[in-house]
């Protein structure tokens, strides 16, 4: 927003004066941070249960007189979004600012931040505790409040619902170890290790929110469940398969604890070592065909967001140059190039219950990241991003991750220009899929010179990445020569002296396997008059019969 935008927008909010969702507190340059988390928590809860956008915590008004006063709080731009960061690793499910405004007023200096609100059925804690706000007063987020929010989508979630009969007996333990373990790791600021290897299974199975009432639910069951248990889940299929296609087919489905089963099923794929060559560089640089965080990302996604209801399988489709994951049930909340870019938190889930819990156990977050990390992992392998496909059957979502180069000159650019931005590599990705980009985005493609071509024809432009082409042709030559008359020196320090014939013989398969017999003779002449131009070496015979010793 605009400083006038800022200007409007102070003047509402203090018009309306506090309330559950806005804070102002006068703010000096040592504010507590852990205040700050108290009142996100707060003011987020709060913005939930009143359906309002968000809520704003506001600094450099007075919060008695409601004159603005300025803050002298965090001044540098960096230091001052650093909040952001802090705030994601304090909250629980991880959710940060939308944005944090700063307004030059003539009172001075106010900096407003924008706190979106709790999604719906996840209340927002600080740091293991929830927060609410009584009128004016922070307070801890009363019992009847945090019911409220998290009975918000039970009624319609299928994986919260109670599975009768399940016992701890039906519960795999080697997926309620490893599930211990990622629950440690994520609260490993919060909660000891040590005290949370005293909790039994059911204190635990609580406390990562497994269970309603004491009971296990379906949640539960898919997660940790053992592999003779899924009737408790009948008639709705908890399975995942893989499928090989190609010139060699195989299959195997894989079913609860799909804990441990993800991690199986992601070891049947192929991942096998590519070659690249980058251009500014002199070794090839090996590579994994895919990024294994990126299979378990995609996997954990397909598992969280599937629709159970609708009793079908998660499937995962290895071809020779891409992998396909398929689940059932629409993209739920916003669009994936919005995730990609990291500009939208969900605000909704289909599987609240099973998301809550699988962010406890340390599998996913909340915040919509798994999708940016995807498109980040694919950028910096210089490979195709993955794709989203919504629309090719109903009610189903495709993700299509490449494994393989689709244009060369996409990927080079990709390992020259590291400096772009992911908008650019999101829309330069499209025009190598010869996918339409906006004409707004093709005119600053082509005003970077990152595209090149008209209508149907536009393409990446391999223009920089030739350029960098030349110079590592350039750096590879230099190396070789240098090689090369290392070697000519060498031979002279161990025999005293050397002929044209001792050193055509040396050196004639090293100048470059692929000149002709009178480019490797010049390059040689060249060579050794390079080397007497520098001193080094001296022809202490004749221009017929030459005979080169060392110089000193």
């Amino acid at each position: 927003m605009t400083n006038d935008e800022l200007g409007n927008l102070l003047q509402r909010l203090i018009a309306g004066w506090e309330n559950e969702v806005v804070e102002f507190k006068r703010a000096g340059a040592d504010f507590d941070t852990d205040r700050i988390g108290r009142y996100f928590s707060a003011l987020a809860n709060e913005a939930n249960l009143r359906s309002a956008n968000g809520g704003w915590l506001v600094f450099g008004v007075d919060d008695s007189t409601r004159e603005v006063v300025g803050t002298s709080y965090r001044p540098e731009h960096e230091r001052l979004h650093g909040l952001k960061g802090q705030m994601s690793n304090g909250t629980q499910p991880s959710v940060t600012f939308r944005e944090i405004h700063e307004l030059e007023h003539d009172g001075g200096r106010v900096v407003l931040m924008e706190i979106p609100p709790a999604p719906r059925g996840l209340p927002i804690s600080w740091n293991g505790h929830y927060y609410g706000r009584a009128g004016e007063s922070l307070t801890a987020l009363g019992v009847d409040k945090l019911d409220a929010i998290r009975q918000q989508t039970i009624a319609k979630d299928w994986t919260a619902v109670a599975v009768p009969g399940a016992t701890l007996a039906h519960l795999d333990p080697a997926a309620v170890a490893r599930a211990r373990l990622g629950f440690t790791g994520r609260h490993a600021a919060r909660i000891p290790a040590a005290e949370i290897g005293e909790w039994s299974d059911e204190v635990f199975l609580a406390k990562a929110r497994l269970t309603r009432n004491g009971q296990l639910t379906r949640a539960a069951v898919l997660l940790l469940g053992a592999a003779e248990s899924t009737h408790l889940l009948s008639p709705h299929p908890a399975e995942m398969t893989w499928k090989l296609v190609g010139e060699q087919e195989a299959y195997e489905h894989f079913h609860p604890p799909f804990l441990l089963s993800a991690t199986a099923l992601a070891a049947r794929i192929r991942n096998v070592q590519m070659r690249l060559m980058p251009p500014n560089e002199l070794i090839y640089r090996e590579i994994g065909k895919y990024n294994e965080r990126s299979i378990l990302e995609a996997l954990y996604n397909c598992i969280a967001h599937q629709d159970y209801s609708a009793r079908s399988r998660v499937i995962v489709i290895e071809y020779v140059d891409r992998l396909e994951f398929i689940s059932v049930g629409e993209f739920f909340d916003g669009s994936p190039d919005d995730y990609a870019l990291r500009e939208a938190t969900p605000r909704e889930y289909r599987n609240p219950f099973l998301v809550e819990a699988m962010t406890e156990l340390n599998l996913i977050d909340h915040m919509g990241y798994g999708i940016h990390r995807m498109v980040q992992d694919q950028m910096l392998r210089f490979l195709p991003l993955p794709d989203y496909d919504l629309t090719s059957r109903p009610n189903e979502v495709k993700l299509t991750m490449p494994g393989a180069v689709i244009d060369q000159a996409y990927s080079q650019l990709l390992m020259v220009r590291t400096d772009l931005p992911l908008e650019d590599v999101l829309a330069l990705d499209r025009v190598q899929k010869r996918l339409p980009i906006s004409a707004k985005t093709a005119q600053r493609l082509r005003k970077d010179k990152l595209i090149e071509g008209r209508g149907r024809s536009v393409r990446v432009s391999a223009a920089v990445a030739a350029a960098t082409d030349a110079k590592a042709d350039y750096i590879r030559d230099r190396a070789n020569d240098d090689y090369v008359a290392r070697l000519v020196l060498d031979f002279i320090d161990e025999f005293d002296a050397a002929t044209r014939a001792d050193i055509d013989s040396l050196l004639w398969d090293k100048v470059g396997d692929v000149l002709t017999s009178d480019a490797r003779t010049a390059k040689i002449s060249n060579l050794l008059a390079k080397l007497k131009r520098a001193g080094k070496i001296r022809n202490a015979g004749s221009r017929a019969h030459s005979s080169w010793v060392r110089a000193e």
